[in-house]
């Protein structure tokens, strides 16, 4: 795509050289009936220019490559105007430029709001200092719970204060659609439970969407556009949204499990390989359950979920089984998943991820840390 896109930038504006070769009789230009002053072929000779530019700076991915392109295609579609009889199907070439230009826009914007957002959540972290984890502090753990923590690794290791976490993976709208791949980012503050989580999804070849799913002070929101430029989902801080958003993150401290000893969680023990956990933010508690293997690895979480995230949704059984374990930073955790909704026709299985990545985030500089 990015390499088709930079044939089509390139070729339209060798195009508009043919507008400088006329004004000054470089060669006969046939296809270009009407004359062109000196001055304005070397309007075309610096649409040229500027086309070539934004070709060279869309390849090497500068952001603002998109501003150039704007420019370029208002200076373009002048000329093509003023020479209308002869110029007239290079609007379609600006107009295929312009959507791209304006996708990237919509990117631009989508990559602020994600970084301002990821700012808020962070904001309370305290990353100074950070403490141990020590036998002590599971004490009080049913003992499934307590397994799992130290099968995990995480006695000895410092209690997880801020997490990023790269994923690749597939997900489907419905029962019997294609699967599309996706690569995401996700950031959480554990300390005040939060996340932002941020994906892009290729819908269709040369079609992406783009998604953000945020939990900030116990709200959620869910926010998806496609192409980068139309909204598709925009649902927010509603009991259904913010309960998920919830029970989203109580599922996902199986990836820092030192989440578990927070005063935020409160464990119940079910049976010696099993454990409900209650998260509570701001009066609201949201419950799910844990199960593990006798070695204590984790090894699914199940919830009741509000199947979407408008008023009128209703509540299903919403399941992620954890397929496989691997050790990020000296802490095992499950790294494959697959996750489903048991509804009355059938199991849904919707997303299957992986992850590839895991690090601390330190918010005061904005880094990550290895």
């Amino acid at each position: 795509m990015k390499y088709l896109f930079s044939f089509i930038l390139l070729v339209h504006a060798a195009v508009h050289l043919l507008g400088f070769a006329k004004a000054f009789h470089l060669a006969e230009i046939n296809t270009l009936s009407q004359n062109i002053s000196k001055p304005i072929g070397t309007l075309w000779f610096l649409t040229f220019l500027l086309f070539s530019i934004t070709t060279a700076i869309y390849i090497k991915n500068y952001k603002f490559w998109f501003v150039f392109a704007f420019i370029t295609l208002i200076l373009s579609q002048i000329l093509i105007l003023m020479f209308w009889k002869d110029a007239k199907f290079g609007t379609l070439a600006n107009i295929l430029i312009l959507i791209v230009s304006l996708s990237a826009y919509g990117q631009f914007q989508f990559d602020k709001m994600v970084e301002r957002e990821t700012k808020e959540i962070l904001k309370d972290a305290q990353t100074k200092n950070p403490s141990f984890i020590s036998e002590k502090d599971i004490l009080h753990l049913p003992e499934a719970v307590k397994k799992w923590l130290i099968n995990s690794r995480v006695i000895g290791q410092e209690k997880s204060q801020t997490i990023q976490l790269k994923q690749i993976g597939e997900m489907r709208t419905k029962p019997n659609s294609k699967w599309m791949p996706f690569t995401a980012t996700q950031t959480f503050n554990v300390q005040i439970p939060g996340f932002v989580w941020e994906t892009k999804v290729e819908a269709m070849p040369f079609i992406w969407m783009r998604g953000r799913d945020k939990l900030y002070q116990g709200q959620g929101n869910m926010f998806i556009k496609l192409a980068n430029l139309i909204p598709v989902v925009n649902e927010s801080n509603n009991k259904q949204i913010n309960s998920g958003a919830m029970i989203r993150f109580l599922a996902e401290i199986c990836w820092f499990p030192s989440a578990a000893i927070n005063n935020y969680i409160v464990w119940e023990s079910i049976s010696e390989n099993s454990a409900k956990a209650t998260l509570t933010i701001k009066n609201t508690s949201v419950s799910g359950i844990f199960k593990f293997s006798t070695e204590g690895d984790i090894t699914s979480f199940e919830a009741k979920r509000y199947y979407g995230g408008k008023t009128n949704s209703k509540l299903e059984t919403w399941r992620i089984n954890m397929t496989s374990h691997k050790t990020f930073n000296g802490v095992k955790i499950p790294n494959k998943s697959n996750v489903s909704w048991k509804l009355k026709e059938g199991d849904f299985n919707w997303l299957n991820l992986e992850i590839i990545k895991l690090e601390k985030y330190n918010s005061e500089k904005n880094i990550i840390i290895d």
